[in-house]
């Protein structure tokens, strides 16, 4: 262990470890990256397999993001943004609304995903409040869902492991079973169901609509609980009943947006308007902290309203529409447009979940391969037959992803499922040296 590492663990609390692990498996320290490489202290070079936690999609030290920064931090780095603005965040603005579903017309800025959760929590209860329906206070999601740690964002994740710890101090909310393809117990596929799964938050809506202000959904993948895809059917038909019921919903595009799943939004696939919809990682390019919470002028409408009426949606923080941030976004944008890249990813993606399935198809714990867009994941088994999952306590995943960095390659899976989401910039052949290592790496482990 070297003094950085030593002065690193001796200060620094680390998120979502253990850091009992960290006594045999200190911190790598990274000094630089470029491209879809990061290179560490000591000269060693890494893959990031998982675009630094979902959020590089242009690589690092990318030219044109770093201008970006550069060129506005000689002109304002920061003001306040309550009855101030500036040209990054107007500019950003009308960007982002060209790109957006139809109908979405307000934005309201925050700083991370989570925030962006919370606000959109906050903007449903109290637009149907304002409404005059004071009876809608319940928030429905999905069972192994996740929407981010702060209280009220973990209250609509179900993932046990994030939120169980806090359940006496959450919001009561309705958790429906989510679609889970690998699992069906309808027997179907997702390429050809009825998305029959969706009878269960049919069935919730009916009941309870009256209670119910939102539901919340990632669209088309949830993300954190296994890279789970499902049908565009299944948001299709909830966009119906909300609208039924008026029932806000809430598409978390947190990680699914800005091109992962091939379409610019998750959204996109089913062709629907989320009455609220939350954007971060991607919005940067990687860069830095900035989220958006995008909205109808229906929801606006019902804040606006004379001071004394105390219709006003008090929310804040102190980054909010941070002009750096807000001019990488900008240039963010500019690369997508510019560059086509959604029509080149198309062959990218392609090409990804070719090799994905040349190396791992048939592999004796392989579960399922399942990809859409520039997500590609390996569902982990310990038998194939039952498709029964490894004992938690195994750390299967956790142990490929060291042997994986050991052989230079970054890729953090989620419990047993391993998974690619590469900054776009990745080549074919960087994609084929990404998965051979993977696969070098699974095969390690499970000769010991």
């Amino acid at each position: 262990m070297n003094y950085l590492q030593e002065l690193d663990l001796k200060n620094i609390w680390h998120p979502c470890s253990q850091m009992k692990d960290y006594e045999n498996f200190p911190p790598i320290i990274i000094e630089s990256g470029e491209g879809i490489y990061l290179k560490d202290i000591d000269g060693k070079t890494y893959i990031d397999a998982i675009s630094s936690w979902w959020v590089n999609l242009f690589g690092h030290n990318n030219k044109r993001l770093n201008n970006s920064i550069k060129n506005q931090l000689d002109k304002l780095e920061h003001v306040i943004f309550s009855n101030f603005s500036h040209k990054p965040a107007i500019e950003l603005s009308e960007k982002i609304l060209e790109v957006s579903p139809k109908g979405l017309a307000k934005i309201f800025f925050g700083d991370n995903g989570s925030s962006a959760v919370e606000i959109s929590l906050k903007l449903s209860f109290q637009y149907h409040k304002q409404m005059g329906f004071h009876k809608k206070t319940k928030f429905i999601s999905l069972k192994d869902g996740y929407h981010g740690e702060t209280l009220g964002a973990l209250s609509v994740s179900k993932t046990p492991l994030y939120s169980k710890v806090y359940n006496e101090i959450l919001l009561n909310t309705i958790e429906v079973e989510s679609p889970d393809c690998f699992r069906c117990k309808y027997s179907k596929h997702r390429d050809s169901c009825d998305v029959e799964c969706f009878s269960k938050m049919e069935n919730e809506i009916e009941k309870n609509h009256e209670n119910i202000t939102a539901v919340i959904i990632e669209p088309m993948v949830q993300c954190a609980s296994g890279m789970k895809i499902y049908p565009k059917k299944y948001l299709t038909k909830l966009r119906e009943i909300t609208k039924l019921y008026n029932i806000n919903l809430i598409a978390d595009e947190i990680a699914v947006g800005f091109g992962r799943t091939g379409k610019f939004f998750g959204v996109d696939h089913a062709k629907i308007t989320p009455d609220i919809m939350c954007v971060s990682k991607g919005l940067t390019g990687g860069y830095l902290p900035l989220s958006l919470v995008i909205t109808t002028n229906e929801i606006y409408n019902a804040f606006y309203d004379d001071y004394e009426k105390l219709k006003s949606f008090l929310h804040s923080h102190s980054y909010s529409g941070n002009p750096l941030a807000c001019s990488v976004a900008v240039e963010t944008l500019n690369i997508f447009k510019e560059d086509k890249v959604l029509e080149n990813l198309k062959h990218k993606s392609k090409y990804l979940n070719q090799k994905v399935h040349e190396y791992f198809e048939g592999l004796e714990f392989v579960g399922e391969i399942r990809s859409i867009g520039m997500i590609c994941a390996i569902e982990l088994v310990q038998n194939k037959n039952n498709k029964s999952p490894f004992k938690f306590e195994n750390r299967v995943g956790y142990n490929i992803y060291k042997t994986a960095l050991k052989n230079s390659l970054l890729l953090r899976p989620l419990g047993d499922v391993l998974y690619f989401m590469p900054p776009y910039t990745i080549t074919n052949s960087q994609i084929n040296e990404m998965v051979r290592i993977a696969k070098n790496s699974y095969d390690e482990f499970f000769k010991k």
